[in-house]
């Protein structure tokens, strides 16, 4: 038996690293999840894994920018999955530079992807969560929030998506609905890679120097960040809500 047994969930950004792992755990509790990403075949290969494990998974290609899109994929969910109770909002981008050099198409699209995709996710989630009386909602911040060089796009729409979580938090409390926000580290996933051979930088060296820093020694993983999201998605964190939980392998 798994913690979300007979629910169902859905993903953004699903389709890669993170969000990836996120879907493929919140399977292995037993959850129906809606694989929701922009690239098809990025899509295709996370429904793939989960079902060759035995899981149950269906894919949704949307942009999270779009609000016909979004809730269209939802409505698409609920009709083959059932009533959605569990929302991860993952989707996100980079577009980091100084600010002197930011355009104003790097400041918009951060800011529409992060806060606007989270918004209409769980505006259009958050029904079926209200008729339920049962819901679960995650987004994702980042140690960014906290301020990082070259990323005033990333760290402020970061740090808005913890206000958004708290005042969610506030307001579907009384349905029975917990929202609370993961902010992860430097993980290694896809895109820290590509981010780092960007910018020039050897991605090994980068983990190296990352790890000497941190705490634990080591750079996390995405499966660190979605067995964090599995808990909050659980009824053993039922009684935890409005919170941010740094997932960064120290204080």
């Amino acid at each position: 038996m798994g913690q979300l047994d007979g629910r169902v969930a859905v993903v953004s950004g699903a389709g890669r690293g993170i969000g990836r792992a996120e879907a493929e755990r919140l399977a292995e509790e037993g959850a129906a999840v809606a694989v929701l990403d922009l690239r098809e075949e990025d899509v295709a290969e996370t429904v793939r894994r989960i079902r060759d494990s035995g899981g149950r998974a269906e894919g949704l290609v949307a942009d999270v920018t779009e609000r016909d899109q979004v809730e269209e994929a939802l409505q698409a969910c609920a009709s083959r999955l059932g009533p959605i109770g569990v929302l991860v909002n993952n989707a996100g981008i980079l577009r980091d530079n100084l600010l002197f050099k930011m355009s104003d198409d790097d400041w918009d699209m951060v800011m529409a992807t992060h806060l606007k995709g989270t918004f209409l996710c769980s505006r259009a989630a958050q029904r079926y969560m209200v008729e339920q009386r049962w819901g679960k909602i995650v987004n994702t911040s980042s140690t960014s929030a906290l301020g990082n060089r070259g990323q005033a796009n990333y760290s402020t729409a970061k740090a808005g998506l913890q206000g958004f979580t708290k005042t969610l938090a506030i307001e579907l409390g009384p349905f029975n609905i917990n929202v609370n926000a993961v902010a992860p580290g430097f993980i290694e996933t896809d895109m820290t890679r590509a981010t780092a051979e960007r910018q020039g930088f050897d991605f090994e060296a980068s983990k190296t120097a990352a790890s000497a820093r941190i705490p634990l020694r080591r750079v996390g993983q995405p499966r660190d960040v979605a067995n964090v999201v599995a808990f909050l998605c659980s009824e053993e964190a039922a009684y935890v809500t409005g919170q941010v939980i740094y997932v960064r392998g120290g204080p």
